[in-house]
């Protein structure tokens, strides 16, 4: 790629200055990011890893000193325009048009590859990894922390496979618990099995919300605990009752999904898990990891000195499994059944000590590759509301984005006939609804604003959507995200590459260009434009596995 064969040029002069091999020395100049402010470098060489400072204690004035003479030292060439110094940096500007060029012919060579056949990846082996992400609990709102984790789950997933590796994506339900036995007794109560086949997810979530009321009644406990005995005991009845609550659910999820561009290899569950969770807990005991407390629980010592100053509950005090014991099993079983190098957990961070948990305990297990398990972990979403007020289900937020956009349009005085609008202001609105969410790093919280998402102008899903219907340079951004799985580095790329696309467009006006000029170009900024658009699908969207908002 245009930027490594740049990289190698600069390391290849300074070479023979440093008497270093070239090798040790790429690695050391980075791209330096685009931005909309002054530019005044495409490369940096950072002296302290070119230096030994290690006994000198070198202060910042002493790099930057180091960084001067190393610049005068340098002298430009055909590749490189313009070289300086910074604090602590060497800076190098390459030659525009040799740069126009090379990235121009890369581009046009590799077509919809463009970034992905760069030598920066040949040293990453191609990988398997299993995804788990959304994972929305049955018969509970699915929350904007779902919908967080779905667009995230969904980038990672559509990064990796873009990358060349295997991902097997997996929807873990929270679809056991208590919580069935309550939902049970209410549906007997309250269902209406025409409304659980036509609105399940809507149904179910009324269904809890009125036997939730009862909750405390000791009655309607003991109704609850008796209806989920007979769940854990397979009674056919009951059963079959809990089978249709998660097979319709699932089938409502299909089609919701759809409208996102996000598809799942497996739909799994806790139920899953129930009966190998057992195996589990002979398995900790069978290796001296279960221990009984007073109360009769079973726990798991996490901590070094052995005090149990930290450690974690993983059965009952009946004997009965607990959520991360589910977990363990089925951590267990997909690598049983996938042989993967990656397991990548997609939730939010109030589950950090969770997974932390989870794996600590596989690798006392004897599971080494609980080393490359990882839990992607991202921050809380304040303020999604609909104009009906809180978000309950995801389908509230697809819609309400949807209506918002048709909105824009309409009052938009340049707003363009399009052949199918609302299917474009969805499109579009979730691309508004995505790059918002993706603009910042993953573990911060951050406040919604549905005006600020939609607008067309500034670094916007809207705005990017726009350029992007208008253009098609970007392999060291790719493999930043790549290394952290963070969608920040993509979507700030691109951002900025459409607000200097915008420039152009002003520098280079249709109206009044000669029509062989003109015909380049699809005219100036409108509010909309006149095809429908893809929509990025962030790049292809747990029991309450995603969090609370």
């Amino acid at each position: 790629m245009a930027a490594c064969s740049f990289r190698r040029s600069i390391a290849s002069q300074l070479s023979k200055v440093l008497d270093l091999p070239p090798e040790s020395l790429i690695k050391s100049i980075s791209a330096v990011p685009v931005s909309k402010k002054r530019h005044v470098a495409d490369f940096q060489l950072s002296i302290a890893s070119v230096t030994d400072n290690s006994s000198s204690g070198c202060l910042a004035r002493d790099l930057h000193l180091q960084a001067e003479k190393l610049a005068e030292r340098l002298k430009c060439d055909a590749v490189v325009s313009e070289i300086s110094a910074g604090p602590g940096t060497v800076n190098f500007m390459i030659n525009r048009e040799l740069l126009a060029k090379t990235v121009l012919h890369q581009v046009l060579k590799d077509g919809l590859e463009y970034g992905l056949k760069s030598e920066l990846f040949s040293a990453v082996p191609r990988q398997k990894a299993v995804i788990e992400f959304s994972s929305p609990n049955i018969a509970k709102r699915f929350h904007i922390g779902h919908l967080r984790s779905t667009i995230v789950g969904n980038f990672i997933a559509n990064l990796k496979v873009a990358l060349g590796h295997e991902v097997i994506r997996i929807n873990y339900l929270g679809d056991w618990g208590m919580q069935f036995g309550l939902l049970g007794v209410g549906f007997q109560c309250f269902g209406n099995k025409e409304k659980l086949k036509s609105s399940p997810l809507q149904h179910l979530f009324e269904v809890y919300v009125q036997i939730n009321k009862a909750a405390e009644d000791e009655n309607t406990k003991k109704l609850a605990k008796d209806f989920f005995r007979k769940l854990e005991e397979h009674d056919e009845q009951t059963l079959s009752l809990w089978k249709q609550f998660r097979d319709f659910s699932i089938e409502e999820y299909v089609r919701i999904y759809k409208r996102l561009g996000v598809h799942f290899d497996e739909y799994s569950g806790e139920s899953f898990y129930q009966e190998k969770s057992q195996e589990v807990l002979k398995m900790l005991e069978d290796k001296g990891l279960l221990q009984k407390t007073i109360k009769g629980t079973g726990i798991v010592d996490l901590s070094e000195k052995k005090d149990l100053s930290s450690f974690s509950t993983v059965m009952r005090s009946d004997g009965t499994s607990l959520y991360i014991t589910r977990d363990l099993a089925a951590a267990i079983d997909r690598m049983n059944k996938y042989s993967c190098d990656t397991m990548i957990y997609v939730t939010d961070k109030s589950q950090s000590n969770h997974f932390q948990h989870l794996f600590q305990i596989l690798k006392l297990m004897g599971y080494d590759w609980a080393e490359r398990c990882q839990h992607v972990s991202f921050g809380l979403v304040q303020g999604m509301k609909t104009r009906r007020g809180e978000v309950i289900f995801l389908e509230d937020v697809l819609n309400e984005v949807r209506s918002r956009m048709l909105q824009n349009m309409a009052s938009a005085k340049t707003t363009k006939e399009t052949e199918n609008p609302t299917e474009t202001a969805e499109k579009v609105g979730l691309a508004a609804l995505i790059i918002q969410d993706f603009r910042g790093l993953l573990s911060s919280d951050y406040q919604f604003s549905w005006d600020r998402a939609l607008q067309s102008r500034g670094d916007t899903g809207v705005f990017l959507q726009y350029t992007h219907a208008r253009l098609h340079r970007y392999d060291e951004v790719l493999y930043r995200s790549s290394q952290d799985l963070q969608p920040k580095h993509i979507v700030s790329y691109l951002l900025t590459l459409s607000h200097l696309a915008a420039v152009a467009h002003k520098t280079l006006p249709v109206k009044a260009s000669a029509p062989e000029l003109a015909q380049g170009e699809e005219g100036s900024l409108p509010g909309w434009w006149n095809r429908n658009r893809r929509a990025p699908s962030a790049p292809h969207g747990r029991s309450d596995r995603a969090g609370a908002v």
